[in-house]
């Protein structure tokens, strides 16, 4: 028998390890700029605080856009670019592991591209979510909405399967309730903010944009647009 030297990145789509490597690409940065090796800057957090500024989510600037209905790019990009700021390597890591686990799934399930679509259409759901109900001054970073798009994604591809089986569906649910029971207890003995806003809105997006991108989907759903 020949011995086995394939890598183990062999079997995850391309385009889960390319997110990934630009989530990880980013939290380098910060590192390089940290001990002095990139941007000019030496010791402390400088880049990643002018990186929040700069691209993470504010709520505050979602009301204003509302209030009067201006829509500038620089408030608008924020809605992706939150995704790939995150507080720290630890932060960023646990996205990491989501978006390898959940995204090599969906792609083998769905489509490749359907993992960005996924990814980045829950992260705007979940910007949205949070700065309707969040107040001035909360800001959002961290791919965690994303990611928890790649689990409502996986939920729906279970949701489905027991139903073809004919076994309860709630049970797909469980891993979203344990996560969220989790966010709860945490918040109890430390203090909640608003990122489970987004991060709940995020699984649901990804629950139903698996709808619309599964094989059939998008022509399933313009049959019943036109029945209707």
């Amino acid at each position: 028998m020949q011995p086995d030297h394939d890598s183990p990145f062999n079997s995850i789509p391309p385009v889960v390890v390319a997110l990934v490597l630009a989530l990880f690409g980013v939290e380098i940065l910060f590192f390089l700029s940290r001990n002095g090796l990139f941007g000019g800057m030496r010791g402390g957090d400088d880049l990643r605080y002018l990186a929040i500024q700069d691209f993470a989510f504010s709520a505050e600037a979602l009301q204003w856009m509302i209030e009067t209905s201006r829509w500038p790019f620089d408030f608008l990009k924020r809605f992706v670019t939150y995704l790939f700021i995150h507080g720290s390597f630890v932060h960023v890591t646990m996205v990491c592991v989501f978006v390898l686990a959940l995204g090599k799934m969906v792609g083998e399930t769905f489509r490749q591209w359907t993992v960005l679509v996924i990814f980045f259409g829950s992260g705007i759901a979940g910007a949205l979510a949070f700065g309707l109900v969040s107040g001035q001054g909360d800001w959002l970073f961290g791919g965690y909405p994303g990611a928890y798009g790649l689990i409502g994604a996986f939920t729906f591809i279970l949701w489905v399967g027991y139903g073809r089986s004919g076994q309860n569906q709630l049970q797909a649910f469980r891993l979203i309730g344990f996560l969220m029971g989790i966010q709860l207890i945490f918040g109890f003995l430390f203090g909640a903010n608003k990122d489970w806003v987004a991060e709940l809105a995020g699984f649901g997006a990804g629950f139903v944009l698996s709808g619309i991108v599964q094989p059939g989907g998008w022509a399933a759903l313009l049959r019943t647009m036109r029945q209707r």
